[in-house]
Formats: C-alpha cells, structure tokens, sequence
C-alpha cells in the first residue's frame, strides 16, 4: 500500500482472541474501520466471479440450497488440508487484497484520525509491512479454545484443529506495534483499547 496521508493502523489477532470486538470499540472512539472479512464475504457473493472460481476449484457442495456460499462447508475444508487451504487463499487474497484498498483510500478522505484496516492473515501475508503500525488482539490459548467452542459450536477437537490451523498467536504478538490483552472482561478490554488510540493519536500528530 502507498504511504497514506491518514495513517492505515493493521488490528489482527488469532480466533476468538476478540479482535472484532476492539475493531468495534475503535469504531466508537472515532477510527473508520475496514473489515476484510466483511470484504470477502462481498467478493464470494451470488453471482461473482469469486464465487464461480471457488465452485470450479472445491466443487458445487461448498454451495448452499439456494445457490450462495455456504461457509462452515467451505471452512471445513479448508481447515482440514493445507493443500486447500493455500488454493482457497490464491482464490480470495487477490480480490479481498484490490477491494480493501479501494475501500481504504476512500476512507483516507473521510474525518477520522486513521484508519483500521482489520483482518484475520495480515502477519501471515506479510501486509502488515505496508501500514503504518499494527494492533494484535493477544488472549491464553484456555479462553481462545473456550469460546471457539462456544462461538462456533464446536467440539474441543474441531476448536483445537482450528487453532493449530494459524500462525501462532505468539508470532503475531512479536510483529505487533501495540497489544491488546484480552483476558477479562469488557471493561478492561475497552480499557486497553482506549489506552492503545491514545498511544496511536499521539504518535501519528491526531491528538
């Protein structure tokens, strides 16, 4: 990504760390925040040429009854081999990659301070190297397994397969220009997130 003229903050974090939730709270201080995954949900949709790409790789079972993607089917297999699990990538990174963008320099025009750019793979695509700082939403691997389970559904295998699927959390932490410990509750999230925009207003002249 080009250098902006409002500074584009990474926030990442690994499964259930609560990375959505800070993305939310950022919201609510004042940040425009860009949501890849809401993103590759766009760029799947009936109709797309994502979507004819991902039904000629996987097969039309990745499909719902009326013809959409149908996600937990698509994840499962993704989940389960590594081999299409790098195609799905190639498939979606591209798309989700070009849209973000557009969408990122629109909202360099806008009032906010900066913009948050958030998304599941930024450590492991290495795009995190083009902004201007990233946030990584850290949680213990007990409350990440937790509500996996909870969230998702999911027995204590499938979370844990999950979990042993991504770069491991620790790795994200070591790139990280600020973290978000999430252990307790959501006053002391919306604590550490209230602490992490002043540190970036500061840093970045917005205060």
């Amino acid at each position: 990504m080009t250098t902006p003229s409002k500074p584009v903050v990474g926030l990442t974090g690994g499964i259930a760390s609560g990375k959505s939730t800070v993305a939310l709270m950022l919201r609510e201080l004042g940040a425009t925040v860009i949501d890849a995954d809401q993103i590759a949900r766009e760029v799947v949709a009936l109709g797309s040429d994502g979507l004819r790409e991902l039904v000629t790789t996987f097969g039309p079972e990745i499909l719902d009854a009326g013809g959409a993607l149908d996600r937990a089917k698509l994840g499962d297999i993704a989940f389960a081999d590594p081999n299409a699990r790098q195609k799905l990538n190639a498939i979606l990174h591209p798309r989700i990659g070009r849209l973000s963008m557009e969408r990122i320099a629109a909202a360099q025009r806008g009032p906010s301070p900066y913009v948050v750019y958030e998304a599941p793979l930024l450590v492991e695509t290495g795009a995190h190297r083009g902004l201007q700082a990233l946030i990584v939403v850290s949680a213990s691997e007990a409350l990440q397994l937790a509500r996996t389970i909870r969230r998702d559904g999911l027995d204590e295998p499938a979370a844990r397969a999950r979990l042993a699927a991504q770069l491991p959390l620790s790795a994200k932490v070591e790139a990280a220009d600020y973290v978000i410990v999430n252990d307790g509750d959501l006053d002391a999230l919306r604590a550490e997130t209230a602490r992490t925009h002043r540190a970036i207003l500061e840093r970045f002249g917005g205060a």
